[in-house]
This record gives C-alpha cells, structure tokens and sequence, in this order.
C-alpha cells in the first residue's frame, strides 16, 4: 500500500543537537573506553553505530586510547556508512552478514 505523505516538512537546520561540553566529551569518552574495552576483551571485537564524522573521529581516538593501554594495537574498519568495527589486530570477526546475524543455528 502506498500512502501519499501530506503537511510534511523538513525541520530547520538548528534543530539538531547541539555539541557536546569538554566535560560531557570526556565522559562520552571514558565510557566508551569502558564499555567497548570490556567487549573486545571478552570476544575480541565489537561493532558500534557512528552515523556522523564526530562519532568516528570519536571511536578512532577510543581505539587508540585501548591501543596504547592495552599494549595492543585495536583496528578501526568502516562497516557500512553508519557503523564502525573496533578489533584487536589479529583477530578476525565474524562477515557481516544481512541482518539474519543470531538466526542461524
């Protein structure tokens, strides 16, 4: 069914979210640090949404940070336009595959 879309707008550019303080950055930041660290520690890679070049160049400095405290270099690779692939060098995660992920046995 095709539904014609009536009234609609596109929203004012200064709508969006505004950036983040120093502060809320480098709590952004340890969190990832954390969070993500602990994932790749436990399988060896992990996969995170990053849909604007803010969030890349943020993933990329989490990445390097995990580098230099872990001794071991932890590699950035795009997955798509919207989501990156943190990993320790050397390991090799599972293929992308086409949202079916968990369903096979």
């Amino acid at each position: 069914m095709i539904r014609d879309l009536y009234n609609v707008r596109l929203r004012p550019v200064e709508d969006t979210a505004p950036a983040l303080t120093d502060e809320e950055e480098q709590r952004y930041r340890a969190v990832l640090f954390s969070e993500l660290g602990n994932k790749i520690a436990d399988r060896g890679w992990v996969r995170y949404p990053a849909y604007t070049p803010e969030e890349r160049r943020r993933l990329v400095d989490v990445a390097h940070r995990l580098s230099a405290y872990w001794g071991r270099q932890v590699l950035v690779e795009a997955e798509d336009h919207c989501g990156l692939r943190l990993c320790l060098a050397g390991y090799e995660a599972p293929e992308v595959s086409s949202g079916a992920e968990g369903l096979r046995s």
